[in-house]
């Protein structure tokens, strides 16, 4: 979705040329004009009073032209609730016939506002209406509202705690923060706030044009003053400055930079400055692009200073094209030369995306940060990050999406890292005021960690096990446990009464789940926080097997007369194959027998030698192609002697014996052919749960031969 990237000091003023109807009044087609020209503040006021001006009037295309240009002025400027307001008076005017992306763009709104229900109805009627338009786009925000309707209940992988920093905010912009020292006690952030260096207002926002701040803070984290970086006019000046990134050394200091001239489309530069005793000097821009309309902004280092990453809306470079929207590019230092170069490459497709990906930073450990809403996310722009896939240039892990509440159905981008610590920039609403950007903080208490354990019926994860008692036994000898819920989940096991911990840090830990009724695990699972440097939450699953008379599987059934596996519509014979080697595998300390039978045709003996085939044919699958121990597994043939039971179309449980199935021999083939195939079936039962590889005694090697059929 198109945001307001000249905020993010990334876009150009101005668009594609709007053609306009000689008659039309003057003042619609300077409210008009003012939208096309990107000048949203301004354009808003216009848009108003050029919609009052066509009253009755105007017909319902062109009230519906300047009702949708309004809210796409709203949107721009990231105003949601007056955007999705506006995009229904449009529906009203059914302006979705001129339009479909009404539809489209209101989703957007809804999402952003944390509707995901309402958004996933309007991304449908958008789907009726436009059908192949925005297929990928529609996709991403179809998967998104699914994935994060829930984003406050999913469990990060990081405990995050965030603050908005109040002390440092004020009603205007507060963006982009980085840290600006080694100790991490000055930040450098945008700010539209009255004391910025020019006098000039920006036209999107009607805030002041960006200038740096400087952010100070004490050993306690708490902020004691906020000064402008540079009061000389060499780094802060009437234009729009933000997003700065420093050298390890703090010598050098990279930033954006947008012109402000009126009636010119200038795209933002990148520039760089040395600091010398706390002096900026010798500023100059990077040749980073062909043109003078193509922006690049958002500059960060990586850890060795070699290589520059930046965004941009550049279409191409050296031979390298876009994904589309805003990607993220990057040059390398030549130390020949001690120049850098001119000619940037695209991060390629692990990171871009057909949207837009804005804000990259380098975080402690090498980590990739970047702002997209091309990938999955709550909503709006999210932060990812992708870790170094290896030394080499340019080469990451699949990106992760950070989760709430580092992310949130606002927009959320620009983060400073410190591993434990750092700063991002925000959209989301506090008590009251406009989603404007705010600068928050976030913290990792040191080595805190905490479990939850979920259990569920073995090989069925979605059949949850209510009143399971999960034990937990750790290495230090402390031992506690409780109960599962209706969802199967034991409440999260954080801070215990009196402020200690349950997990402790250097520690081992084993965990049990126990029920009447089913069986008890011999191996626990284990979780180990021995090593670890950083806080983790813990998820840990259970499978409990149900002990009764007969495993509750798929039923193994097979052809007349034959021992091979039926695998159709009808019967997947494999699935309970697949079932019971993942159980024995599992559980290598349990036994069970396999019982074969087959249908009443044929006489008693016939059928008592193809059920032991059939039994057979089961053991060798698990034997030979699963690599399961076979004195743990008897084969059974139960011949004719005992019929299955099936559930009429009444609901009536019937014993299919020969005589009831012989009532569809003339009346029904097909039904009679049907039950007597489910009488020809394979189950298990266990047997033991001792069983034990030093002691057991040796298979029957009859077992794996087939008996001939007469």
């Amino acid at each position: 979705m198109k945001k307001l990237f000249y905020l993010f000091l990334i876009t150009l003023v101005g668009g594609n040329s709007f053609a306009q109807g000689t008659s039309q009044p003057k003042i619609v087609r300077d409210a008009n004009t003012a939208f096309e020209s990107g000048k949203y503040h301004e354009a808003i006021q216009k848009l108003k009073a050029a919609y009052d001006k066509i009253g009755t009037k105007g017909s319902l295309k062109e009230k519906g032209k300047v009702r949708f240009n309004l809210a796409e002025s709203y949107r721009h400027i990231s105003r949601y609730e007056e955007a999705n307001e506006n995009y229904d008076v449009c529906i009203e005017l059914k302006y979705f016939d001129v339009n479909p992306d009404v539809y489209f763009l209101k989703g957007e709104m809804l999402r952003m506002m944390g509707d995901y229900g309402k958004a996933q109805k309007s991304y449908a009627e958008y789907k009726k209406i436009a059908k192949d338009s925005r297929v990928h786009e529609l996709e991403i925000a179809l998967k998104a509202c699914e994935e994060y309707k829930f984003y406050d209940m999913i469990e990060p992988e990081v405990n995050y705690q965030v603050k908005c920093e109040t002390k440092i905010n004020r009603k205007e912009f507060d963006m982009s923060p980085t840290y600006a020292d080694k100790k991490g006690y000055k930040v450098a952030f945008s700010s539209s706030r009255e004391e910025s260096f020019g006098s000039g207002r920006d036209p999107i926002t009607g805030e002041k044009y960006m200038d740096i701040f400087i952010a100070e803070f004490d050993k306690n984290g708490d902020p004691t003053g906020v000064v402008l970086l540079d009061e000389d006019g060499i780094v802060n000046t009437s234009a729009n400055e933000g997003s700065v990134c420093f050298d390890k050394k703090f010598k050098s200091m990279f930033f954006t930079r947008c012109p402000s001239k009126e009636r010119m489309k200038l795209g933002c530069d990148i520039w760089l400055v040395d600091i010398e005793e706390d002096e900026f000097k010798n500023p100059r821009k990077m040749n980073l692009k062909k043109d003078a309309t193509t922006s690049v902004g958002h500059p960060c280092l990586s850890l060795d200073g070699k290589m520059l990453i930046f965004a941009s809306d550049m279409a191409e470079s050296g031979g390298d094209k876009s994904f589309g929207g805003r990607d993220l590019w990057y040059v390398t230092f030549d130390k020949k030369t001690k120049n850098w170069d001119s000619i940037p490459k695209n991060m390629g497709p692990t990171i871009n995306t057909s949207g837009n990906e804005l804000f990259p930073s380098i975080g402690s450990k090498g980590k990739l940060f970047f702002a997209s809403d091309g990938h999955i996310g709550i909503g709006g722009l999210d932060i990812f990050y992708a870790n170094p896939l290896t030394d080499e240039v340019n080469q990451w892990r699949e990106p992760k999406n950070m989760g709430y509440p580092i992310n949130s159905p606002s927009n959320d981008y620009a983060i400073t890292d410190r591993g434990i610590n750092g700063y991002f920039t925000s959209e989301r609403r506090l008590t009251s005021g406009q989603h404007a950007p705010d600068i928050w903080s976030y913290s990792v208490p040191p080595n805190l960690f905490d479990l939850k354990v979920i259990v569920h019926e073995f090989g069925s994860p979605k059949d949850r096990i209510e009143n399971a008692v999960v034990t937990v036994v750790g290495s230090d000898e402390t031992t506690w446990s409780g109960p599962t819920d209706a969802k199967g989940a034991t409440i999260k096991w954080d801070v215990k009464n009196g402020r200690t911990r349950y997990i402790m840090a250097d520690t081992e830990y084993a965990i049990n789940a126990t029920k009447e009724g089913y069986m008890i695990n011999k191996e626990s699972a284990k979780i180990s926080t021995v090593g670890l440097g950083e806080s983790q939450s813990f998820i840990v699953e259970i499978e409990l097997v149900h002990i009764e008379e007969e495993l509750k599987t798929p039923e193994v059934r097979y052809p007349l007369n034959q021992w091979t596996f039926i695998n159709d519509e009808t019967c997947m014979s494999r699935d309970s194959l697949l079932f019971l080697s993942d159980l024995l595998s599992s559980h290598p300390y349990i036994t069970i027998d396999l019982f074969s039978h087959t249908d009443s045709r044929s006489s008693a003996k016939y059928n008592q030698v193809l059920s032991e085939n059939r039994a057979k044919a089961v053991y060798k699958f698990l034997v030979e192609e699963k690599g399961i121990d076979p004195r743990r597994i008897r084969p059974i043939g139960m011949g004719e002697a005992e019929p299955a039971t099936w559930i009429d179309e009444n609901g009536e449980e019937i014993v299919l014996t020969e005589k009831y199935i012989n009532k569809f021999r003339s009346s029904d083939k097909v039904k009679f052919e049907k039950l007597h195939q489910i009488n020809r079936r394979t189950t298990a039962r266990i047997t033991s749960q001792e069983f034990d590889a030093k002691t057991a005694p040796p298979a029957n090697e009859e077992w794996m031969e087939f008996k001939p059929l007469r």
